[in-house]
């Protein structure tokens, strides 16, 4: 009967599509094999849903009288995305006790003049199906909330009070400091090194100035920083001018009216701002090192021990987000990717990136080897992170330094258009997200006062050359080395040879003799 039912299809398929298309699209066994380059015989045309001017979806900007800029973003759906960014965060601590922005954020949404409780404005929002969060980075602050569209209203006059408004209670600010001491205990004990590398890589790149500052809070600050220096820095820096109200899902005349109504005549309650205080430090590329010695034997999660690693970040100078050089550094970046040596592959994972096929494959004693790449409005950096067997660190090093070397010749044909095509996926497939268009609306807005839509990027990513990696590369080798090393570093080469190894033609570590091993 089975038999019988598999030959009624195959002479069904036969006569659908003719026995010479039959064959060529089928092993003719019950799976056909069908080509996914070629078109289908027999199919129409498809005709894909083009988009007109009013459907690119524009952001809209307003600047009120007192210097608050308005961006919106229009996007369909009942929610709404909808938030506060303020040009503040650890790169403006020059002249206080850093910590503040760290403690800033984990005060965020706590009682103010209108609420006398986190509780009460979690319960607030639950009315209208809402969230809140607040972020805070080297250069920013963002306050967020995302609720239901009808609840706009309540969600920006919310908004307002938790960022002009706060009470900062003792007993709020000595929670914090709980959880700030739970926080900086965490970062040294948890197995995942990437956070507090991140940090040593720009405490070595920026020497005590602007985005080399601390993130988070060091220990020795925790008990120095209450209510009075809070309120003469949020004086500082929490002014109009500063700030963004950015919003992802709503129109921009109704965002436009709540901000009028709640941001245009608020006194905040640490009184008039003084925006002359403001710190304007350029960030001062300084190179170096920061090692810590740190056992890493007994890092593990569960009855698994993990192997005892020795994590090594390696970094140069890249450049502002605001300079032509951006794009091609992203696309340098997209095309040494890399990962962890037990990274799922599959299409669009990078499997053909650089860091892949020229270390991972290659050395299979390494277990991570991945590129990052930090930017900020007046500096950058390119860094790769890797992690080996505390024994192999001096090969480790010399693989990577040999790959920046690299970086300078000329990029593949294949390999460009590959990285190229991930960037524009990545950047296209992550702003398919409401938060994501938020932050990207907001921060853009608050940087330069305008926003660069996803296929003006597309059609710069598309523009770069192979001749742009090769200049940018050879501008990135000049600079210092900036270096971070963690874990048991016996073996570690010293910062002198690797900036001689990063001077060389082909990247490898001066040799070293001994008579003795």
């Amino acid at each position: 009967m089975a038999t019988h039912m598999l030959q009624c299809r195959t002479w069904g398929r036969v006569q659908r599509y003719g026995i010479a298309v039959y064959r060529k699209y089928s092993s003719g066994s019950r799976y056909p094999n069908i080509s996914l380059s070629a078109p289908l015989p027999g199919i129409p045309k498809p005709v894909f849903a083009s988009v007109d001017g009013h459907e690119q979806c524009e952001t809209k900007i307003t600047t009120l009288e007192n210097g608050l800029k308005v961006a919106s973003q229009n996007k369909f759906g009942q929610f709404c995305t909808v938030g506060i960014l303020v040009n503040s965060g650890s790169r403006h601590e020059t002249k206080y006790p850093s910590g503040i922005a760290h403690f800033v954020e984990k005060l965020a949404f706590s009682s103010t003049a209108q609420y006398g409780s986190k509780d009460e404005i979690l319960l607030t929002l639950e009315k209208h199906g809402g969230i809140c969060d607040c972020q805070t980075s080297r250069d920013t602050t963002m306050y967020a909330v995302s609720a239901e569209v009808k609840g706009l209203d309540t969600v920006v006059s919310l908004l307002s009070d938790a960022v002009l408004q706060p009470r900062l209670l003792d007993e709020e600010i000595e929670m914090t400091r709980m959880a700030v001491r739970f926080e900086l205990e965490d970062l040294n004990m948890r197995p995942d090194p990437e956070p507090l590398l991140t940090e040593m890589i720009h405490a070595a790149a920026y020497r005590g100035n602007t985005v080399g500052l601390p993130r988070f809070c060091p220990v020795d600050n925790v008990e120095k920083i209450d209510k009075k220096l809070l309120h003469t820095y949020l004086r500082s820096y929490y002014c109009p001018e500063r700030m963004v109200l950015a919003g992802v899902g709503i129109e921009h005349e109704q965002l436009v009216a709540c901000a009028r109504k709640y941001l245009l005549d608020v006194k905040p309650v640490w009184g008039a701002s003084t925006p002359t205080n403001v710190d304007l430090s350029v960030a001062q590329y300084t190179g170096g090192i920061v090692r810590m010695d740190k056992d890493m034997s007994d890092v593990s999660l569960g009855p698994t021990p993990i192997p005892e690693l020795t994590h090594i970040m390696i970094g140069l100078e890249s450049c502002s987000f605001l300079e032509e050089d951006f794009i091609p550094f992203a696309v340098l970046n997209m095309m040494m990717g890399g990962g962890g040596s037990f990274s799922a592959g599959g299409p669009g994972k990078g499997m053909f990136t650089r860091l892949y096929l020229n270390v991972l494959n290659r050395h299979h004693w390494m277990y991570n080897a991945t590129s990052y790449h930090h930017s900020y409005e007046d500096s950058g950096l390119l860094c790769i992170h890797a992690s080996a067997d505390p024994r192999q660190v001096r090969e480790m090093v010399e693989i990577i330094t040999r790959e920046f070397i690299q970086m300078a010749g000329t990029a593949g044909e294949m390999e460009l258009a590959r990285a190229k095509t991930q960037l524009k996926s990545m950047l296209m497939m992550n702003l398919e997200s409401r938060p994501v268009i938020f932050e990207d609306v907001g921060r853009q807005v608050l940087a330069t006062g305008k926003r660069k839509l996803p296929h003006e990027l597309c059609d710069l990513i598309s523009n770069i050359t192979a001749s742009d990696i090769k200049r940018v590369t050879t501008k990135m080798l000049r600079s210092k080395p900036a270096v971070a090393a963690l874990g048991d570093l016996t073996e570690m080469p010293s910062y002198e040879h690797i900036q001689a190894a990063l001077s060389s033609k082909d990247g490898r570590l001066p040799r070293m003799y001994r008579l003795f091993r």
